[in-house]
């Protein structure tokens, strides 16, 4: 016998038959409708849930990176006169190619307090015989502008009318003692004097080249020239040679 319960089909939506007379037509209606509503509500939960997974993927941070907030950076730490006189020496032989070291001396920059040999900037004169021109370069471990840029920095070239007894070029070959090291066997020279004179401050640290020695020295000074303490460190062995 052909079943009572057919489905008829409309367009793109089926819905459920029953002969009108039916005894169990009300409670079969709302089922189907109780179902339908089921479907709609699970329908709209995936969606939510869908939706609530791209925004969570969305708002991930990009590229492994954590939420949490970035150390600072460590300060700028003081150098030593090799240290600095590598990039100005870098920059000064792309000027020319001749280029001579003739003098490397710290400077104060605000905020930094220059000791036992290292400082905060330094400045180095270097000259170009074929140029006849010399010039001053710097190397510092932060900016303070308008005046001082990190890194190495270029002064404007001058007329340089050659070497003299009193100021000849620097040997980078016989340069071997660092600051550092040159301001340690001046201190050890100077103790007693040091002693007896605590106030006296650090007033010159300066690499040269002279006719009266045959290494560059360091000219290490406390003090100033007519009550002071100074000490010429060979720049090649570390000794010390004159103390006064």
């Amino acid at each position: 016998m052909p079943s009572r319960i057919s489905r008829q089909t409309h367009g793109s939506r089926s819905e459920l038959a029953l002969p009108r007379e039916h005894p169990n037509r009300q409670k079969v209606e709302d089922s189907m409708r109780a179902l339908l509503k089921r479907c709609s509500v699970g329908a709209v939960a995936a969606a939510v849930l869908l939706l609530a997974g791209c925004s969570q993927s969305t708002n991930s941070p990009a590229n492994g990176e954590s939420g949490a907030a970035k150390s600072p950076a460590a300060p700028a730490q003081l150098v030593t006169a090799k240290t600095a006189f590598a990039p100005m020496y870098k920059a000064a032989i792309a000027w020319s190619g001749d280029v001579q070291l003739m003098h490397i001396t710290p400077k104060d920059v605000p905020g930094f307090k220059n000791e036992a040999g290292k400082a905060a900037m330094w400045e180095a004169t270097f000259a170009s015989p074929s140029l006849h021109k010399l010039r001053v370069y710097t190397y510092a471990i932060t900016s303070v502008l308008p005046e001082i840029h990190k890194g190495a920095a270029a002064g404007l070239p001058r007329p340089w009318a050659g070497h003299t007894r009193d100021s000849m070029p620097i040997d980078l070959a016989l340069f071997s003692v660092d600051s550092d090291a040159a301001y340690q066997a001046a201190s050890t020279d100077a103790a007693a004097w040091l002693a007896k004179n605590p106030g006296k401050a650090l007033s010159s640290l300066e690499i040269g080249s002279t006719y009266k020695f045959q290494a560059p020295v360091w000219y290490v000074q406390w003090g100033d020239n007519k009550s002071g303490y100074v000490a010429l460190v060979d720049a090649t062995s570390g000794k010390v040679y004159k103390n006064r």
